[in-house]
């Protein structure tokens, strides 16, 4: 039973009952229930996470996310720049040093070889950003493998250049008298009058003349295979096997400079001096350079010493036919 209160009346010094008014219940409930949905809507609001009422954690995820994208897109960046250094160095191997050095092209094929056909990412599936994870290392897979084949042909590149090297060093690639130290030359590669028989033969070498005792060099890096006199006409003489097919010969020889059989020799090595030993008019230099056994011009061969004009007019000396020395 609820209590009845009364309150003091001074107009009629009396106490008089404190009557409820209508509708004041009324008034409770209706503010109760607002109050209710009021906090039922921003529950809702909280609940929907709608943007613009954020909890402290969501906060702190939504800067997580919003860091992972932009490592995200440095890294979408770093790969384009990888990508495009990956196949400009691509194009030069190609088209530069594999042509150079005689070697077959890496295709496309073989680049990427190993990507196609079985999904390799499905443990990748799933996920809310699974399109993009897949995508990302898709792209870091094919760049490694890009790799490896480019590494491997660099190797491949300098294993060739270190044979190409040792190829230009061993080619007999210079005049084996010094210009300043010759008389003259006095006979190509060609078809000369033979000095003893007078008769007109196929001269095989070059015929360079300089005083007795003078310097001859190795033309290229080799082998010693004959120090001798014993082949037919070419008196004291020296045979260099400088390999890829490479051999030369230097015959009437004064002397050697210490050589023996199975020495190796540098271009530009000492190896004898100019004589007259053998079947041989006067003291002079026959030279001569073999390839596949077979005997070839050496005026083609004295890039690495002469310039432009001293080969010149070494050329059109060679060229005259004239009277051999041996």
């Amino acid at each position: 039973m609820s209590k009845v209160k009364y309150y003091y009346d001074s107009e009629t010094l009396s106490y008089r009952k404190i009557e409820k008014k209508k509708g004041r219940k009324l008034s409770i409930f209706l503010l109760s229930l607002l109050g209710m949905l009021l906090s039922g809507f921003l529950l809702l609001l909280v609940y929907l996470n709608l943007p613009y009422v954020e909890t402290p954690k969501e906060k702190t995820l939504k800067r997580e996310l919003s860091n992972m994208q932009l490592q995200y897109d440095l890294l979408n960046r770093k790969m384009d720049v990888a990508e495009n250094v990956l196949s400009d160095l691509a194009d030069r191997d190609n088209n530069l040093y594999r042509v150079y050095f005689e070697a077959n092209p890496i295709s496309e094929e073989q680049r990427k070889a190993g990507f196609g056909g079985v999904n390799r990412y499905k443990d990748l599936e799933g996920f809310d950003n699974s399109k993009l994870i897949a995508t990302a290392n898709r792209r870091l897979d094919i760049l490694t493998k890009q790799i490896v084949v480019q590494s491997r042909s660099l190797d491949e590149i300098a294993s060739l250049a270190e044979e190409k090297e040792k190829l230009l060093a061993a080619i007999p690639a210079i005049q084996p008298v010094n210009n300043e130290d010759l008389t003259r030359m006095a006979s190509g590669y060609g078809y000369r009058t033979d000095p003893f028989t007078k008769a007109r033969k196929m001269h095989f070498g070059m015929d360079f003349t300089a005083p007795r005792g003078t310097p001859v060099y190795a033309s290229g890096d080799g082998v010693v295979t004959r120090a001798d006199n014993s082949a037919s006409g070419y008196g004291n003489h020296i045979r260099i096997d400088h390999g890829y097919g490479y051999e030369s010969l230097y015959a009437h020889l004064y002397k050697y400079n210490n050589i023996r059989i199975g020495q190796k020799i540098k271009r530009g090595d000492l190896i004898g001096f100019v004589g007259s030993t053998g079947r041989s008019e006067a003291p002079h230099l026959h030279y001569e350079v073999f390839k596949d056994n077979e005997r070839i011009n050496p005026i083609n061969f004295y890039y690495g010493n002469l310039s432009p004009e001293e080969f010149a007019d070494l050329l059109k000396k060679s060229q005259q036919e004239n009277q051999s020395l041996d």
